[in-house]
């Protein structure tokens, strides 16, 4: 049996002297688990995994898991430039950093687009300028528009090419929750009238 190290130093809480950690940074110390949980909502903003070397055989006590929203995932519109007709497919949308309430979770839209850029604009005006109550949110490439580079053959195929200037390179929308847009809801193929209505505008 090993003899464990008597180390005593003040719980992070109420400073009677502990030798019990964090399990998950071995920095913050706490003499029950129950200060621990008491002082997670602060603990947890300085709260650094520690590296597997850093390790000993100190008392540990659980770390309560991170509060943080998991990853979502919603239907979203592909506008692929070679595809002819526009297809469904599922975004996943991380968590926004900031803890204040109202921020919109962050579609993770690179990886269609092949040079992984993208930029957002936001579509509140559906069809004769009419409030659009969920906004549509599209992500298309700067880059494959300023390069000029093939026509978007899906986009070409909604608007039966009457679009004055045409688009080029990837296409992804989103459909906020609300007019409020602080996340996201399945797009589907019932957005497709105010999605052509506003390529059909675009100049």
């Amino acid at each position: 049996m090993h003899a464990m190290p008597l180390i005593n130093h003040p719980c992070t809480l109420c400073c009677r002297p502990t030798s019990m950690w964090c399990s998950r940074c071995q920095s913050a110390w706490y003499c029950t688990p129950e200060h621990l949980q008491s002082d997670w909502s602060r603990h947890r903003k300085e709260c650094i995994p520690a590296t597997p070397s850093q390790a000993s055989g100190y008392n540990m006590i659980a770390t309560p898991p991170p509060a943080e929203p998991q990853y979502v995932t919603v239907s979203a519109i592909l506008f692929s430039p070679e595809e002819e007709r526009p297809r469904i497919i599922s975004i996943s949308c991380r968590p926004s950093h900031k803890p204040s309430q109202g921020m919109c979770p962050i579609p993770l839209v690179q990886s269609h687009f092949p040079d992984g850029q993208s930029e957002g604009i936001v579509l509140t005006q559906g069809l004769n300028g009419e409030p659009l109550r969920f906004p549509l949110h599209l992500w298309y490439s700067p880059t494959s528009l300023q390069k000029s580079s093939p026509v978007n053959r899906a986009i070409y195929h909604i608007t039966s090419g009457a679009a004055p200037k045409p688009w080029c390179g990837t296409v992804i929308v989103l459909k906020f929750n609300g007019s409020r847009r602080q996340g996201y809801s399945d797009a589907g193929s019932n957005d497709l009238p105010a999605l052509s209505a506003y390529f059909l505008a675009y100049n």
